[in-house]
C-alpha cells in the first residue's frame, strides 16, 4: 500500500475547505483506498492530508489522469505544499485501512533514521512501539511506512484526545529509552491533527 502525506500552509481557509470537498471525486478511482485529514493542533493554518492507494502504479495513473482537475478547486488557497510518499511496512495494531470516519485525532511522526540503524529502528517499531500503542485505550489503528533515504512515517488514529494523552504522558519517555530511539534517528518531527470529517473520502 502506498501512503501519501500532504502538508499545506493554508492562506484561504474557507476556500480550501470548499475545495477539499471536491476530492470526493476520488471515489471509484482504481486502486484508491481512502483519504482524510484535518487541521494541525500545534501549527495554525496548517492542514495535513493522508491518502492511501493499493499500489504505486494505480497512484501514478491517477496523477497522470484526473488529479489536476480535482486539485484545481483549491488553486491559490494554500502555499508551501509538501508531498511525501511512503510504502507500508507494518500495520500498527492490525488490519489497517484508510478509514477516518471513527477517528477524532491523528498523530503523525516523521522520522529521519540513520542509514545503518534502519533495520533496528523497524524492529523496535514492531517489538516495542506497536504493542504499546495497540494496547492503549482509544488507539484505533495505524501504519508504519518507509520512504526513500531512510525516511519513515508513523501515522496513528485515535478515537478521543483524552486517551491519546494518557498514552503520551505515561509511556513515550520510557518507550524511547527501551527502543534506543536516540541512537536510531537523526530527527523526529511530529504533529497532532484534529480530523475534519467533511474531508473524508
Amino acid at each position: 500500500m502506498l501512503v501519501k502525506w500532504i502538508r499545506c500552509g493554508v492562506v484561504d481557509r474557507a476556500g480550501f475547505e470548499r475545495g477539499q470537498r471536491k476530492w470526493a471525486g476520488l471515489l471509484g478511482e482504481p486502486g484508491f483506498r481512502g483519504q482524510g485529514g484535518g487541521w494541525s493542533r500545534g501549527q495554525p493554518g496548517v492542514a495535513h492530508l493522508f491518502a492511501f492507494w493499493e499500489s504505486r502504479s494505480y497512484y501514478n495513473a491517477f496523477m497522470s489522469g484526473v488529479h489536476d482537475r480535482l486539485a484545481s478547486a483549491q488553486t491559490a488557497t494554500y502555499e508551501n505544499l509538501g508531498v511525501k510518499l511512503f510504502e507500508r511496512r507494518l500495520d500498527v495494531k492490525v488490519g489497517f485501512r484508510g478509514q477516518f470516519s471513527d477517528s477524532d485525532l491523528l498523530r503523525v511522526a516523521h522520522c529521519k533514521v540513520r542509514p545503518d540503524r534502519v533495520e533496528h529502528f523497524a524492529l523496535m517499531q514492531e517489538k516495542v512501539w506497536n504493542p504499546a500503542m495497540a494496547g492503549s485505550p482509544g488507539m484505533l489503528r495505524g501504519v508504519f511506512a518507509e520512504g526513500p533515504e531512510a525516511d519513515f512515517l508513523v501515522l496513528s488514529m485515535w478515537d478521543t484526545t483524552t486517551e491519546r494523552g494518557k498514552y503520551r504522558d505515561g509511556s513515550v519517555v520510557r518507550l524511547s529509552e527501551r527502543a534506543e530511539l536516540e541512537a536510531d534517528v537523526l530527527s523526529v518531527a511530529g504533529d497532532v491533527v484534529d480530523v475534519v470529517q467533511a474531508w473524508t473520502v
